[in-house]
This record gives C-alpha cells, structure tokens and sequence, in this order.
C-alpha cells in the first residue's frame, strides 16, 4: 500500500457531507511510486493526463433547484499528487447541496480545488448530458490481441521477462486488450479496463505482450501506476523512437479513471468505450 493511503477516507467509513467542503480531498505523492520505477520529477522519460470523467456531478441552481452534469477533469501526469479516488467522490458529492450562480462558477471553484490537491493546474469542463450522449462511444484504436492463445501460470505480480521482441524489425503499429485487471492497493477491490499502445521500434511480440498484461491481473496499484509501470517496462524492452501507452479504466463510484504516457505531446481525445 502506498503509505499516505493508509491515511486516506479509502476503505473506510465515511460521512457523505452534502455542502461544499474542499478540505475532503486527499492528495497522494506521486513520488514513491516514481521512485519504484526509478523515477523522479526532474527524469520522467513521458508526457501526459489523467483523465477523470465524473459520471455524479450534481449542485443547486440559486434557486435551489438541482442540476446534473458530466465532469471532465485533466491531471497533469507530472503533477506533484494524485489524488485518491473516494476523497474525489466526497468532495464532489459535497457539491450536491451547494448552489453556485452558474456553471462558469461551479468550473471556477473545481479548477481551483482540484488544481490545489493536485499541485499543478487541472483543466475542468462541465457538459450537459445530451452533450456527452451526443459524442456516443468509440472503439480502442488498431490491432486486439485478446484472441491470441497464451499460457497463463501467474497473476500476482507484473512481469516484464515476459515480454519479447525482433530487434531486426522496426514497425509502427497499435494493439491494445481489454483484459487489463488489477486491484485497488488499499480495499483490493479489482480495477477493470483497457490499454493500448501505439509505439515504432523493435516489433513487439504480441502474444508476449498478452502474457505481461494478464499478469497484473492480482496485482495491487493505483490506475495511473499500472500504466506509468507499463510504459517503463516496454520503453525498456523496445528503445522505441516514440511510446504511448493508455488505460481507458471501467468506473467505480460514479468516476472514470483514464490515465495517457507518451513520448510525445499529446492532446488525446477524452472519448467513452462501450464498457464505460
């Protein structure tokens, strides 16, 4: 477990405040687990967002009638913290009871919550629902590789030796998996989603890859440390002139957690899959 989350609102129980009260979210240094992965602030070798779409997201007009919306949130992946998962749903459902004078307040007040857990600025949008129904689903860009037979002997741990490639080849491509599964590091409860990677370098081994994805399958870490994981383990593998790597996660409590690495700046679109 990470150490500031033994401190954290997560696993517990909690009171479900209904009125404004920024001081529910809980920061978690990004830190440690950079440091896991021989990281530090200054040598992150990727660019990137942590996508948190917020699927509850209620206030009162000043007339005291509610309204309900759909919440964009975009965290800087080289931001000092994450911020955990239940503490965000506290603090937003501490909106619930709260009028505001407009959307354009709601954003403001977000943005500087947020941005203050964070330490850096996040960007914050606020859509209507036939918005967002609007923009209906989309598919994981290029090859699935969840059809290939592989052998599976283990699931508690990530296991980089898996993976394997032809140093002989250099291709661009993009696969991706749905069968992404790991556990929350403090309730255990299982985290599902869907990553994909987009790379040109040695030609990676898919069924390789397969191995190495199932194998985080009872594996315990935050959302956005599966995938800084993975990005350091295929960067490794490959030397790639470019890597991206991003889960698109299944929701739990009513947040979507979605986070994107990548060698390159990128702007990716914030856009739903069918399990999400």
């Amino acid at each position: 477990m990470h150490p500031a989350a033994e401190h954290s609102p997560l696993g517990k129980a909690s009171e479900y405040i209904a009125t404004y009260t920024p001081s529910l979210l809980f920061p978690i240094p990004r830190s440690t687990k950079w440091a896991e992965l021989g990281l530090t602030a200054e040598t992150l070798p990727y660019q990137g967002v942590d996508y948190w779409n917020c699927f509850e997201l209620s206030w009162l007009l000043p007339s005291g009638k509610p309204v309900v919306a759909i919440g964009e949130f975009s965290i800087p992946a080289d931001s000092p913290n994450i911020i955990e998962s239940k503490s965000f749903k506290l603090y937003l459902n501490s909106l619930n009871q709260t009028p505001f004078a407009s959307t354009a307040e709601l954003v403001a007040c977000l943005a500087k919550d947020l941005g203050a857990a964070a330490g850096k600025p996040v960007g914050v949008r606020v859509r209507s629902l036939d918005e967002v129904q609007a923009e209906g689903l989309t598919a994981m860009p290029g090859v699935c590789i969840d059809d290939l037979d592989i052998q599976v002997t283990g699931y508690e741990r990530p296991r980089p030796e898996l993976l394997r490639c032809d140093e002989s080849r250099v291709v661009e491509e993009s696969v991706h998996s749905h069968l992404l599964k790991s556990n929350c590091p403090v309730t255990s409860q299982p985290d599902w989603g869907s990553v994909g990677v987009h790379y040109r370098g040695a030609a990676l081994d898919h069924a390789s890859l397969l191995e190495y994805l199932v194998s985080f399958r009872q594996h315990s870490d935050f959302h956005e440390q599966c995938v800084e994981r993975i990005f350091m383990d295929l960067q490794r593998l490959l030397k790639p002139e470019t890597l991206t790597v991003f889960a698109r996660y299944v929701r739990r409590g009513g947040l979507d957690i979605n986070p994107y690495r990548s060698t390159e700046a990128l702007a990716p679109a914030n856009a739903r899959l069918v399990r999400q």
